[in-house]
Parts: structure tokens; C-alpha cells; sequence
């Protein structure tokens, strides 16, 4: 398990749990960031923000928030 932040471009996995504050896990579970819930990187490389691919949207959020997302990699 590792935060969303580092998961490499390309690769998929499953949300584990967020580890945020109650402001922060509503509104990311809005957004369809809920545990079981499948999850693919599109784009993690360089600074700036995180493009990944859920619920067949894309979304690009802050690197700091992609730090609070716990993500089981596919591959473990």
C-alpha cells in the first residue's frame, strides 16, 4: 500500500482508505474516491497535479491530496 502521489504512471490499483481530515474525505468521496473504488494513473510524473482516470472521469487533483489516498497497487 502507498499514497496515490507515488503510484507510477500507467498503473492501477484499488483505494484503500484516505487518511484526511472530515472536510477533505467528504469531499473526496464526492468526487468518487470511496475504498474498493478502482483507480488508474494517467499522469504522476514531474511536479504539479496528479490525472488519474476513476469512474471512467478524468480528474486531476493536488499532489498534496494524492499523499492522503492509500492505493493497493494491482500488481501486490
Amino acid at each position: 500500500m502507498r499514497p496515490l502521489a507515488y503510484m507510477p504512471d500507467g498503473s492501477e490499483g484499488t483505494i484503500v482508505k484516505i487518511i484526511a481530515g472530515r472536510g477533505l474525505t467528504r469531499r473526496l468521496y464526492e468526487m468518487g474516491f470511496v475504498p474498493g473504488e478502482k483507480v488508474k494513473v494517467i499522469r504522476s510524473s514531474g511536479p504539479g497535479p496528479v490525472l488519474v482516470l476513476i469512474k471512467d472521469s478524468r480528474m486531476a487533483i493536488g499532489r498534496g491530496v494524492a499523499m492522503k489516498i492509500i492505493v493497493e497497487s494491482k500488481g501486490n
